[in-house]
């Protein structure tokens, strides 16, 4: 069996995928830049970045030399009672551009862990310093990852259904908005005293479908938060690194958190990492003779000395002046073709921040990821050699800042070609495969 298609659906179970019905994983043997190519030798640009966390581009020669030196150096150490100098650079490094406030970080392994540290830290704030909250604040249709503290505070949904039980009790509230962040207030307030923290993805909400809202309300509710004695974390492993036009989401807000978690572009897409970043208020709360104040949480492969490196490698990228200059230029042309999307008779709730980009297909059927129009739309942009996986009816672009004009312009030109070559949602196709 030499087919990669067939050995790979002989032993792999692949990630929000009903294996029954998805077709044949594509093979890809290699990447470079903005392209990732098959074993037939087609490539795709990779519009989503795969999976949001591909920077600067696939295989970026200077992160795999950075890499490859410290692989010959020290590849991993038990970062219990050890360190090593990738780790602290990026603290050092990373800690200068968060809000000042931000005093210390904590390394995981992903974005999940990352959420699971942060809420944990804020749980026992409150046991260490003997004050009794235990509820947890989090936005409606919000996603922090798939393990179990992170599922807890992510919307409920078909995806949280079957664990539904087992899962801690939240409080969801709407998203601020000038309507409402009066009342929101009200709300807030009247659990403030049995609340640990508020959770949250500052400005764009990724997985509920690319969901965008204003920085002033975001910033309004924070102050309220901070007023209340409530701790907040915000969670930046898809909005950070540039991905909202600044460097952080926090760049666009006055109010700061107590806590801020990181992963996706952390590393430009080399490998795994997460980081949970805290005040020196959350970490003087576990500073103690008495050994039970611990913070009891770690991954074997914390703080590992190639993802650490590869970090520094990606961060020194990013801050260079033509990345941040690309990254302006990138918000720039989807500003402008967000103006053209606006306009079509197919596209509805078309929104922007930053190098992210998304609009609606009108349907019949709700709005939502299990829409079979999104499998639809994936397999006619793969055919177009561009890669792009829609939630659902909702299509959006998050490319790698090393995309060129020329690319952006094929991506636009295709999705106004697909708009048009289906007119609406009765010219495609439903078989029971477009519903995996």
């Amino acid at each position: 069996m030499n087919n990669l298609k067939e050995r790979d659906k002989a032993v792999n179970w692949h990630p929000y995928t009903q294996m029954k019905t998805a077709g044949d994983a594509v093979p890809i043997v290699k990447g470079k830049g903005v392209y990732l190519y098959d074993d037939d030798g087609k490539k795709y640009i990779d519009a989503v970045s795969s999976w949001w966390v591909t920077l600067h581009g696939h295989a970026h020669p200077y992160i795999a030399e950075c890499v490859f030196q410290q692989l010959n150096t020290l590849e991993q150490v038990i970062f219990a009672g050890f360190t090593h100098e990738p780790a602290v650079r990026l603290s050092e490094n990373l800690l200068k551009l968060l809000p000042e406030n931000q005093k210390k970080v904590f390394y995981t392994d992903n974005g999940s862990t990352a959420v699971e540290a942060a809420l944990k830290m804020c749980i026992q704030y409150a046991y260490n310093t003997g004050k009794e909250k235990t509820k947890i604040l989090a936005f409606k249709n919000a996603y922090h990852g798939d393990t179990f503290g992170a599922m807890s505070v992510s919307g409920r949904s078909v995806w949280t259904k079957p664990f539904g039980s087992m899962l801690f009790e939240v409080v969801f509230i709407d998203t601020p908005n000038a309507e409402n962040i009066e009342s929101l207030k009200l709300q807030v307030g009247d659990l403030a005293e049995e609340t640990a923290c508020f959770i949250y993805e500052p400005l764009v909400q990724g997985a509920a479908g690319m969901l965008m809202y204003e920085a002033e309300y975001l910033d309004e509710l924070m102050k309220f938060c901070r007023s209340r004695e409530i701790l907040m974390i915000q969670d930046e492993v898809f909005t950070g690194f540039g991905r909202t036009g600044k460097l952080f989401a926090a760049n666009h807000l006055t109010e700061i958190p107590d806590i801020m978690c990181f992963s996706k572009g952390l590393t430009g897409g080399t490998m795994p990492m997460g980081i949970t970043t805290c005040s020196e208020q959350i970490f003087n709360a576990f500073l103690s003779d008495d050994k039970y104040k611990t913070l009891f949480h770690g991954h074997s492969f914390t703080a590992n000395p190639l993802a650490c490196t590869a970090a520094l490698a990606s961060m020194e990228l990013l801050l260079k002046e033509e990345t941040l200059a690309a990254i302006k230029r990138i918000s720039r042309e989807h500003s402008e073709f967000a103006g053209i999307l606006s306009k079509h008779p197919d596209v509805e709730n078309v929104r922007q921040t930053g190098t992210i980009l998304a609009f609606e297909y009108k349907t019949d059927q709700n709005t939502s990821y299990f829409n079979h129009i999104g499998k639809v739309l994936y397999d006619e942009f793969l055919q177009r050699g561009i890669i792009m996986r829609p939630l659902g009816n909702v299509m959006y672009l998050v490319p790698p800042y090393c995309i060129t004009t020329e690319e952006l312009n094929f991506i636009y030109q295709n999705i106004l070609e697909v708009l048009e070559t289906f007119e609406s949602q009765r010219s495609f196709p439903i078989h029971a495969a477009d519903r995996t």
